[in-house]
């Protein structure tokens, strides 16, 4: 054999060994989980870490109080709930669903602008699209 062939083979042989290795040493830890993608439709339901995950964004972008963000937080929350609510009840893009919504939705708002004063309520209006960026990251 050629010093060439053999250093081929010692490297094959070797590459073989430490996978091997690799491949015992790792046989009993458990099955990576499968990577699941989620696919929303208009109706599915808002998942409840949607409400946190505003909030945090919200406070980001607004510089929020600890007070402000809690009770950010507790106004989201109850407005995922009454929205995932009210499409049980109703068919999608019925008109009885719309009007749930847009009553949710109003009195939320309220609650919005209570809670976060004028200035911090104006800067949620300007920068919607930021805060909405801060939720993707």
């Amino acid at each position: 054999m050629t010093p060439t062939r053999l250093a081929l083979s010692a490297l094959a042989l070797s590459l073989t060994a430490s996978s091997c290795s690799i491949f015992h040493r790792h046989r009993d830890a458990a099955p990576a989980p499968p990577v699941v993608e989620t696919v929303r439709t208009p109706d599915s339901p808002t998942p409840p870490t949607a409400a946190r995950d505003l909030a945090d964004a919200m406070t980001t972008v607004l510089h929020l109080t600890p007070e402000q963000t809690a009770k950010a937080r507790q106004v989201l929350t109850s407005t995922v709930t009454q929205v995932n609510a009210a499409r049980q009840q109703y068919p999608a893009a019925s008109p009885q669903l719309n009007a749930a919504l847009t009553r949710i939705n109003t009195a939320s708002d309220k609650e919005l602008r209570q809670v976060l004063g004028p200035a911090a309520y104006r800067g949620m209006q300007v920068k919607q699209a930021q805060i909405q960026a801060e939720m993707r990251k």
